[in-house]
C-alpha cells in the first residue's frame, strides 16, 4: 500500500519548495555559455558559505548530443582513412608490378640504351620519369573527377536542405593531392626502374 506523498512522486510531483530539476530554454548558445557561467559562480559562492549541498549540476542535453554526433563522425572518419591507406598501399604496390613488368618487356630498349652510351642511371631515370608522368596524369584526372562530381552533390544538398553549405575542394589541397600522387608513384617505382 503506498502513500500518498510515494504516489505523487510516482506521477513526477514535486514540491515547488524542494524542486529536484528546473529546466532552463536558451535562445542561442552564448547565452547557454552565460548560464553555465552563473551557475559556476553559484556553485563557487555556495562551496565558499560551505553549503556543499545547494550545488547544481547543470545537464547539457544539445552538448551531449553534439558531442555523441562528433563521435559518430570522428569514428566514421577514421573508418575511411583505413580504407583510403589500404587503397593507396594496393595502388602502390600495383604500380610497383606494372613498372617492373614494363622492364622485362622492354629489355631490347634498354640494351639499345646501353649500347648508344646510356648509363645505368639514365636508364633508371627514364622508368623514374614515366612512374612521375603516371602519377601526376592520376592526380589531374582524380581532381578533375572530384570538381566534376561537385556539381551535383551541391545541387542536391541546396535542394535537399535549403542552405548553401557547398562541398568544395580548396586549391592548395588539390595542389597537394596531385603531389602525393607523383609522390606515392615515384616511390613505388624506384625498386622497378633501379633493376632496369
Amino acid at each position: 500500500k503506498c502513500s500518498y506523498d510515494q504516489t505523487m512522486a510516482t506521477l513526477g510531483y514535486q514540491d515547488p519548495a524542494s524542486p529536484t530539476s528546473i529546466y532552463f530554454y536558451v535562445k542561442t548558445f552564448d547565452l547557454k555559455d552565460k548560464l553555465f557561467e552563473i551557475i559556476d559562480f553559484y556553485n563557487e559562492e555556495v562551496i565558499a558559505d560551505g553549503h556543499e549541498e545547494y550545488t547544481i549540476e547543470p545537464t547539457d542535453a544539445v552538448g551531449a548530443l553534439l558531442t555523441s554526433v562528433n563521435q559518430i563522425i570522428n569514428i566514421v572518419t577514421y573508418v575511411l582513412v583505413v580504407f583510403v591507406a589500404i587503397s593507396l598501399v594496393v595502388s602502390s604496390i600495383m604500380i610497383g608490378i606494372i613498372t617492373y613488368i614494363s622492364v622485362l618487356e622492354r629489355t631490347k630498349e634498354i640494351g639499345i640504351l646501353r649500347s648508344i652510351g646510356a648509363s645505368k642511371s639514365d636508364v633508371s631515370r627514364v622508368f623514374n620519369a614515366e612512374t612521375i608522368t603516371i602519377g601526376f596524369a592520376a592526380g589531374v584526372i582524380g581532381i578533375v573527377s572530384t570538381l566534376l562530381i561537385e556539381i551535383p552533390i551541391n545541387i542536391l544538398l541546396q535542394h535537399f536542405t535549403n542552405s548553401y553549405a557547398a562541398a568544395e575542394l580548396p586549391f592548395g589541397v588539390a595542389i597537394a593531392l596531385i603531389g602525393i600522387s607523383v609522390g606515392l608513384t615515384f616511390i613505388a617505382g624506384l625498386v622497378p626502374s633501379s633493376l632496369a
